[in-house]
């Protein structure tokens, strides 16, 4: 019997039970596809149907309803839009300078609620959501068609607040372009301070700050010093701020070694310029950086030319003061210091008297401020 491998195909016989070739599914599947995929195109190519085949109606909706009274009155002609506090058409300029609405009152010691921030120690100042600052609010406005070219000079009053009685008399006797500062730790600095403030005086803050002698020398409790850290002198400025409000900026009490570190003073000037307040130096120390701090922060800042009251005695007073009227002739301007000793006050009430007289304004420290 011959080997079946090998006989030829053509001539081999099936054996029972072999296959038969199979239908070819994958074949007709593909025609298939062909066909479909085909038949799309044409649909595509030939009938125009933006909604892809899908099924729509128009229906006309009515409805009876005024759902909004504004979008309703469109139609019916022009409109007037109302602003508070201003009116105006539709299609006219709007007001140069509208007044927001949300601005509110002043409270009752004169201090604007946008101006000033809640904090654990109370309400401090800040500026306000409009971009006012308390520097601009509270500095006592200047008539410059007034001043016009005439040598300015600006007396700042400190010590107050600490003896009520002695604060109200100063307050009566100075001429109202004295600016005032206060100690903050009278008893009574919120209604004293209302009162200068009522009285047409802008007012200060005096901070307390490290001198070269302390503690020998001491300016008082939450003085700021150097060595503490940012956040605890931060902590005392803020509890110094809240003591009163209404103030347009800060001058330091003391401070010859605070104002001299860097590391410790900046971080004051940075709080200062966030809040939009000014810094007036005294002038006790050459030394202090608060020129440049200022600068850099875009702080409102000036320098005090002389200690008016270094001897608290008229005569001498008189003669400081004189000394004060020929550098305002020099250099257009000066600031004086006075501490508010009785007879420094009855001195200066004197003198300013008949300051106009010769030639030389008086005006508010916040106007010498840069």
């Amino acid at each position: 019997m011959a080997n079946d491998l090998s006989t030829p195909l053509t001539g081999r016989k099936r054996r029972a039970g072999a296959a038969r070739p199979g239908f070819p599914v994958a074949r007709v599947l593909f025609g298939v596809l062909l066909l479909a995929a085909g038949g799309i195109g044409a649909r595509l190519l030939l009938v125009d149907d933006p909604e892809g085949g899908r099924p729509s109606r128009e229906v006309a909706i009515t409805n009876t309803r005024a759902g909004n009274d504004i979008a309703s009155s469109v139609s019916q002609g022009p409109v007037t839009i109302t602003a508070d506090p201003e009116q105006f058409a539709a299609g006219a300029a709007p007001p140069a300078s509208p007044t927001p609405a949300t601005a509110a009152a002043p409270g009752a010691a004169g201090v604007l609620p946008d101006l000033s921030e809640e904090t654990a120690e109370g309400p401090i100042p800040r500026i306000s959501a409009t971009g006012q600052t308390p520097f601009q609010a509270y500095a006592r406005p200047v008539d410059h068609a007034l001043v016009g070219g005439k040598p300015r000079i600006a007396l700042v009053v400190t010590g107050l607040g600490i003896n009520e009685q002695g604060s109200l008399q100063a307050i009566e006797q100075l001429p109202d372009a004295v600016t005032l500062g206060f100690a903050p730790y009278g008893k009574t600095l919120q209604s004293t301070v209302a009162a200068a403030r009522a009285a047409g005086h802008e007012v200060l803050l005096e901070i307390p700050l490290e001198p070269f002698d302390f503690p020998q020398n001491d300016p008082g409790p939450h003085t700021l010093l150097t060595g503490e850290t940012t956040q605890s002198n931060l902590d005392r400025l803020f509890w110094l701020m809240a003591r009163f409000g209404g103030y347009a900026g800060v001058l330091n009490n003391m401070g010859a070694r605070f104002t001299a570190s860097g590391a410790d003073f900046a971080p004051v000037v940075e709080e200062l310029g966030a809040r939009g307040l000014g810094y007036l130096d005294d002038g006790s120390s050459n030394r202090s950086l608060a020129p440049q701090l200022a600068g850099s922060n875009k702080v409102p800042f000036a320098r005090a030319d002389l200690l008016v009251d270094a001897n608290p005695a008229q005569a001498a007073i008189l003669s400081a003061l004189g000394s004060l009227e020929a550098k305002a002739v020099e250099n257009g301007s000066a600031i004086g210091i006075v501490s508010a000793l009785p007879i420094s006050v009855s001195t200066i009430a004197q003198w300013a008297s008949e300051l106009e007289s010769r030639g030389v304004v008086l005006v508010p420290a916040t106007a010498l401020m840069k």
